[in-house]
């Protein structure tokens, strides 16, 4: 560490320390969003799905409101994910703390560094007790002691990491869009048949564009709805079960002991197509999938939090592998790889799945077999299949590139973070070369 470095008691540098511990709130089905545990991750706070009334917001926030940019800190169950607080208007659950650092003293963007790495990390960890939770009391929380530079190299430092986290927000909210374009179109072609209802009713005439429906495609639909047995379809489509045109769980080779990508149930995301980085690992047992395959989780509570992703960071001819926990599906030809897992996604699938679950209340599965018998709306021309390939997997390929660059991204700000908090890299050298690798993958995307 640099020998201007200092040592402060947490407690002496902070502003505002606000735990909420000991109570819970009264929960609302709309109102104020409450920051729990459950979704302070990876440095960000996910979307609550959680509310208590605006009516109640005052009297429960009785301890202290946060602010823009206070710094909460999981206590337990997890204990130590770090995020900042983008919305004032929030309220706060147990096994959380606030922090706010006094001006001039601790900036809060270095504080929640300083507790993801290093010393300050080491502390917070070391002071933990608990055998099947661990967990950290406020008291010891208070003893910490932060390695301070000065305030200015605080910010500097703070500036070069918060500058590769906001490049990877961006990414992720361009990530979340493409996303939701892409299940916007499903929906609108095979389940809500939106361009066959527009000619239907007139409004989309031959010759004329609707957003989303070029001239050009205007054959390529029927003009009615037709109403057999399960319900309205286009005329000569049909109501076919998924798995004429999805494969589930379809075999392939890999022979136990050979080092293999894997996946487990916690690297596929409860929202949004990309996993997190497959790691090597020695085959054993488990399902196996290629590029292109959707995976959806099977089981009790990971089906029901959305777990699902679309495999598309695979070299084309390797076979990886992950949890017995998984539903493999792969669509095909002539359906678009990507059909899969926009199936999985979407909410009837989901509820069907569900539905189908079978097992004890603690443990339930869902079987392949009965998810399979999902019934969907298949088009009488491969023609419409190709279309909205064009349509959807240029989508998917932004969401790739965007997020193996933030995968990059990921890489170096881990690299540097304990190096800048430790103050074993100087402030300057780090900046330039940050920021010399954040417009050059700026150069990249532009083109």
């Amino acid at each position: 560490m640099l020998t201007n470095w200092g040592e402060h008691r947490l407690e002496d540098c902070l502003d505002a320390l606000i735990d909420y511990r000991g109570k819970s709130p009264t929960k609302s089905d709309f109102g104020i969003p409450l920051i729990t545990a459950k979704v302070v991750k990876n440095g960000r706070i996910e979307p609550p799905n959680e509310f208590i009334a605006e009516a109640d917001y005052d009297d429960w926030m009785s301890r202290g409101f946060p602010r823009l940019g206070d710094v909460l800190l999981t206590t337990e169950a997890p204990l130590g994910e770090v995020a900042q607080v983008s919305d004032e208007r929030v309220a706060l659950a147990q096994r959380l703390i606030c922090m706010r650092g006094k001006a001039d003293v601790l900036d809060n963007r270095f504080l929640k560094y300083s507790l993801l790495t290093g010393v300050l990390r080491e502390q917070l960890l070391s002071r933990a007790t608990g055998t099947t939770v661990t967990g950290i009391r406020q008291s010891e929380l208070r003893r910490l002691l932060v390695p301070l530079p000065t305030i200015t190299e605080q910010r500097a430092i703070a500036h070069i990491l918060g500058t590769l986290d906001d490049k990877i927000e961006l990414n992720r909210q361009k990530s979340e869009t493409l996303g939701a374009m892409a299940r916007s179109l499903f929906k609108s072609w095979f389940i809500d048949f939106d361009p066959v209802a527009q000619k239907k009713r007139g409004i989309w005439r031959k010759g004329e564009s609707l957003p989303g429906l070029p001239a050009h495609l205007y054959d390529l639909f029927p003009d009615r709805l037709v109403e057999p047995e399960l319900g309205e379809i286009p005329e000569g489509w049909r109501w076919a079960t998924a798995i004429e045109l999805i494969a589930f769980n379809p075999p392939e080779p890999l022979r136990k002991g050979t080092i293999a990508p894997y996946l487990d149930m916690a690297a596929l995301p409860t929202s949004g197509s990309w996993p997190d980085a497959a790691i090597d690992r020695e085959f054993g047992s488990g399902m196996r999938f290629r590029n292109g395959d959707a995976l959806l989780a099977r089981i009790t509570p990971c089906l029901e939090n959305g777990k699902t992703a679309f495999v598309q960071s695979l070299p084309d001819d390797v076979v990886a592998w992950g949890s017995t926990e998984f539903i493999v599906m792969r669509s095909r030809a002539p359906v678009p790889p990507s059909y899969s897992y926009l199936l999985a996604r979407s909410p009837a699938f989901r509820e069907h799945t569900i539905r189908s679950m079978t097992g004890t209340s603690g443990r339930q599965r869902a079987q392949a077999a009965a998810v399979a018998d999902f019934r969907v709306a298949s088009p009488d021309s491969d023609a419409v299949w190709s279309v909205f390939g064009d349509f959807v997997e240029p989508l998917f390929k932004q969401i790739r590139e965007v997020s193996i660059e933030s995968e990059s991204l990921a890489k170096l700000r881990d690299t540097l973070l304990p190096k800048l908090i430790s103050g074993e890299l100087r402030v300057n050298d780090a900046e330039r070369f940050a920021e010399g690798v954040v417009s050059g993958f700026g150069r990249q995307s532009a083109c």
